[in-house]
């Protein structure tokens, strides 16, 4: 498909990186208006609101999603969120993990990204652990602890959902969409979070379709950032020995697009740690959420976001697990008041 464009200056994984870039734009700068994030959504004070932007989001995704599988254009057989033997414990320690992470440091690794560009060093600290951990975790010293727990699977007829599709579709959708119409948004809120939703659909038909190049191929990924905080991790510490790619680009987008959306909406603002304890949690929910993601096969965006739009049951453990870690570690937090973080930025 690539090729009938007629480029001829790019390759298909030079173009991929411009394609990242632009998804990672309108990313940035919508998730920076709306505060997307799911543990806004789980634990945050206006958890309510931001649940019904993230149910939005998801709603677009899976319809879109499932949209493109039914006119052939883009198939998850062989992707790993359809893999045979499902990594189970993997996928729940790494979620609950990950659960811990993102209520420790206020934040799932997506919306930190977007804090980052809008003058938040305390989420610059995190998204650099993040990426060093998550890449210790995948060729590092953490990955022998990655592979022993990946050993432990389930042999699995279908790793996607049971029966029709098309029905899981409805059911997913209308009752993500039930909900976000009760949640009190404004309707322009939610029409933002629908354009967030159709960046999903669009990765994966962008990558599995419109730049598909049988002699020069790349992987088909939508918007994801766990495998793209690794790549660019390396990238940046290794530019001049491997060309850039999809997380390069998307992860340049989003923080472009979040400083857009900051500066032109004058929420661009330097903050940093306030105390040595909010210092050292940071960095333990960074690590957790780092290690925690790559075991679990994404994050809430990665796994989330794009994963259960595919059907995959692997995916939705995932987040059934980070949803459960990000539950019992809020409520830990307030049984203890010296414990309870600033509040929501």
């Amino acid at each position: 498909m690539f090729e009938e464009f007629g480029f001829e200056t790019l390759t298909a994984p030079q173009a991929v990186v411009w394609f990242a870039l632009a998804l990672g734009l309108a990313f940035g700068a919508l998730a920076q208006i709306t505060r997307f994030c799911l543990r806004r959504a789980l634990v945050g004070e206006d958890r309510k609101q931001a649940a019904g932007v993230w149910l939005t989001a998801l709603a677009v995704a899976v319809l879109g999603t499932q949209a493109a599988v039914a006119q052939g254009w883009i198939d998850f057989g062989d992707h790993r969120f359809m893999a045979a033997d499902m990594p189970v414990l993997a996928i729940v320690v790494g979620g609950l993990m990950f659960g811990v992470g993102m209520v420790l440091t206020r934040g799932c690794i997506s919306r930190l990204t977007v804090l980052t560009a809008s003058g938040n060093l305390r989420a610059l600290t995190v998204v650099v652990i993040f990426a060093i951990t998550a890449h210790a975790a995948l060729k590092g010293v953490l990955s022998p602890l990655r592979t022993t727990l990946g050993s432990v699977t389930l042999p699995v007829d279908s790793a996607a959902l049971p029966g029709n599709p098309l029905i899981w579709t409805a059911v997913i959708a209308a009752a993500a969409l039930l909900f976000a119409l009760r949640s009190g948004n404004r309707p322009v809120m939610l029409a933002l979070a629908a354009l967030i939703g159709l960046l999903v659909p669009l990765g994966w038909v962008g990558t599995g379709f419109l730049l598909y190049d049988d002699f020069d191929p790349i992987a088909m990924e939508s918007l994801a950032f766990t495998s793209t905080m690794t790549e660019s991790l390396f990238f940046t510490v290794a530019s001049t020995a491997i060309p850039a790619g999809f997380g390069v680009g998307l992860v340049g987008g989003v923080l472009l697009g979040g400083l857009a959306a900051a500066l032109l909406s004058g929420g661009f603002r330097w903050q940093s740690f306030s105390t040595p304890a909010e210092t050292g949690r940071y960095l333990a929910g960074g690590a957790l959420m780092g290690f925690g993601g790559v075991i679990a096969g994404g994050c809430t965006v990665g796994a989330g976001l794009s994963g259960i739009p595919t059907l995959s049951m692997a995916a939705i453990l995932a987040v059934a697990a980070m949803a459960v870690g990000a539950l019992a570690t809020n409520r830990a937090l307030n049984a203890v008041p010296a414990a309870r973080p600033h509040p929501a930025e």
